[in-house]
């Protein structure tokens, strides 16, 4: 496969704090010879492990670029052992246009990995990392959230490995993140994620969900940058232990925690986030959306369990997640 073509505008090297970008060249109608400017910031002070830290891999989550841009505004490097690389909005086209996948290729980022370093900009952008930046790491941490279609109760997660060594490793670093909730995660389609390119490199990664509805709240926020803190001292790079909290434990094991709809319409909650749920209790209605006075479809719980997840928006569309039950 041939070199990426991004080329970062700083020295992902040097010793000190700098701030830069991954340009990336796209040549389109309003600018012949443009760009793809995604921000970076890298910190780094005498030896120790490199960090990388991302956010904004769908643009319409922003917990974690709302920690990144704090700790590259806050962290010093006589503060840090190592190196961090804080990429902030890692799908910048997403990100300013507000949209989960990107507004020019129309590709989920988190379904495009390894990448291609000839393929589409958001190809490009995954193989870069893949092939670039993934490698120099020992730690990956990827914000996510439940963006304008999904709600989360806040949790870091890590996933079930074939390598125990390399799971135990993962696991403890996510517990030391120190969200409200703690969770295992069998993802039900792993194939082109960040994720699984970041495990399959031996590194040992964290991702989160935070929240959704397509913004952040105070406490979302603060839970991120927090935990960003804590996985950094946990690694050594920061000074210090990372701060202790009260996490529940949740699994996700199988594919039977999700529930989808199979109609389109109007949905009608009968749980909240964090609500224990028995095997077989209804946890929502979808409504007829062009008629008034027929049976709603009711959804049950396929598992005893705690929701973790919910569908966001008002309206759903047949195959739409609904809801996603954890063990607890």
């Amino acid at each position: 496969m041939s070199a990426s073509p991004i080329r970062p505008t700083i020295s992902l090297d040097a010793q000190g704090k700098h701030h830069g970008f991954l340009r990336l060249p796209y040549s389109r109608n309003d600018s012949a010879w443009g760009s793809v400017m995604i921000p970076l910031t890298v910190i780094a002070n005498g030896e120790g492990p490199t960090a990388l830290l991302t956010g904004g891999n769908h643009g319409d989550e922003y917990e974690g670029p709302i920690a990144l841009q704090q700790l590259a505004w806050e962290i010093e490097p006589q503060q840090v052992s190592g190196r961090i690389i804080l990429v902030p909005y890692m799908n910048y086209p997403a990100f300013r246009a507000g949209t989960r996948v990107s507004p020019i290729d129309s590709v989920n980022l988190n379904r495009a990995f390894p990448g291609r370093a000839d393929g589409t900009v958001s190809q490009k952008i995954a193989h870069y990392f893949d092939d670039v930046l993934v490698p120099m790491a020992d730690l990956v941490l990827d914000y996510h959230s439940g963006g304008k279609t999904l709600d989360f109760l806040p949790y870091a997660a890590a996933h079930y490995l074939d390598d125990a060594d390399q799971q135990s490793r993962c696991v403890a670093a996510v517990r030391a993140f120190a969200a409200p909730y703690t969770m295992m995660m069998r993802e039900i389609d792993a194939v082109g994620m960040f994720d699984t390119a970041a495990e399959a490199q031996g590194k040992v990664f964290v991702t989160t969900e935070l929240g959704g509805g397509g913004t952040a709240t105070a406490s979302s926020a603060d839970i991120a940058i927090r935990g960003a803190k804590n996985v950094l001292r946990h690694a050594s790079i920061l000074a210090g232990a990372p701060e202790p909290g009260d996490s529940v434990m949740l699994d996700m094991p199988d594919d039977d925690c999700f529930h989808f709809a199979t109609r389109d319409g109007l949905l009608h909650p009968l749980a909240d986030l964090g609500a224990r749920l028995a095997a077989g209790q209804p946890i929502a209605r979808i409504w007829p959306p062009d008629r008034s006075g027929v049976a709603p479809v009711e959804v049950v719980a396929n598992r005893a369990g705690i929701l973790a997840a919910r569908h966001f928006p008002g309206l759903v569309q047949s195959g739409d997640c609904l809801a996603v039950i954890a063990d607890g």
